[in-house]
């Protein structure tokens, strides 16, 4: 006798295994480290058993895709690594508010109603100790006859962390960081791509320092044994937090805030921490400088000093020659 039942239930179990498939996935589109976007997503998944979908790439490039695809949106959270950043996207009113649980713990600079920090970097200076040079103690020292065509500089335009360092120097200092980078350009200071491509002269010896390196990537390779040096220079340098966001334009919200809520969660800063960043977190371990052990610019009384992000690159290309 046939088993009419039979039938119905593979159907049933085809059919679901299709919707499975065609669930929507969860996108985020994330700026560097690339092992940590890809260890959270991962965790995440084992967790909640949400898919998640990753782009990563440097601030520009995910910027670049962003508004690339403003008429047909793909992503639903954004991490990058320049506030700027999350305060324009905010400004043309592209974010969903959302207020994580787990940022209670999260200092209120980081945080604001539609975007917080999933950790911190500082700039820095990255010197390698085998380059003959004089080891620097500020800024101004690259610009010395003995760093004379020695020294990188990540591109504002790429590497959102850099853009924060031009910002803060610009706001802080008016004309004098002007001056800097045209002494810098003088000295035959390079704009060398993201932070990778400005790093990778100077751990291989062809060049002294990094102009500006973001602290997480040079203090990963000082763990592996690499002759480089990370400096925070005397007179005081800029913290760049690293905002995320979730797209009011998400087909997946709820999925989204998950998301934010765990890469929050005293897990997911642990994850952050091995990356060498700065938990968001004010109360998970690190094995790093923390933000009470680094000098930051003081504060310009004057707000107006504070320019676009447009009007910053535009002027910083200018002086390099870079269109």
């Amino acid at each position: 006798m046939l088993n009419h039942k039979k039938p119905l239930k593979i159907a049933a179990a085809v059919a679901a295994l299709f919707l499975s498939h065609n669930a929507l996935a969860l996108t985020v589109y994330s700026a560097g480290p690339g092992k940590l976007i890809d260890t959270l997503a991962a965790d995440f998944k084992k967790a909640t058993g949400i898919q998640v979908d990753v782009f990563q790439a440097d601030t520009g490039k995910v910027m670049a895709r962003l508004q690339a695809e403003a008429s047909n949106p793909r992503a639903d959270v954004v991490i990058s690594a320049s506030w700027d950043s999350a305060q324009d996207l905010d400004r043309r009113g592209w974010l969903l508010p959302f207020q994580s649980a787990n940022a209670a713990q999260v200092p209120a600079q980081y945080k604001q109603p539609a975007y917080v920090a999933q950790a911190l970097s500082a700039l820095s200076i990255v010197w390698n100790s085998k380059s003959g040079t004089p080891r620097p103690a500020d800024w101004s020292d690259l610009t010395l006859p003995a760093f004379k065509d020695k020294v990188t500089m990540p591109d504002p335009a790429q590497s959102g962390a850099s853009l924060d360092l031009l910002s803060g120097l610009q706001s802080r200092q008016n004309e004098r960081a002007w001056q800097l980078f045209k002494a810098l350009k003088e000295n035959g200071m390079i704009i060398a791509g993201p932070n990778a491509q400005a790093m990778n002269p100077v751990l291989q010896g062809s060049r002294a320092a990094v102009f500006g390196a973001v602290d997480y990537v040079a203090l990963g390779n000082v763990a592996k044994g690499e002759s480089v040096e990370v400096i925070f220079p005397r007179s005081g340098t800029v913290i760049a937090p690293r905002p995320m966001m979730i797209l009011k334009s998400s087909k997946t919200p709820d999925d989204a805030r998950k998301f934010i809520d765990y890469v929050l969660s005293p897990q997911g800063q642990a994850r952050v921490a091995e990356a060498y960043l700065i938990p968001a977190r004010a109360d998970i371990a690190i094995q790093r400088p923390a933000l009470k052990d680094i000098k930051l610019l003081p504060e310009s009384p004057d707000a107006a000093n504070v320019a676009s992000r447009a009007a910053l690159l535009h002027r910083f290309s200018s002086l390099f020659g870079r269109k």
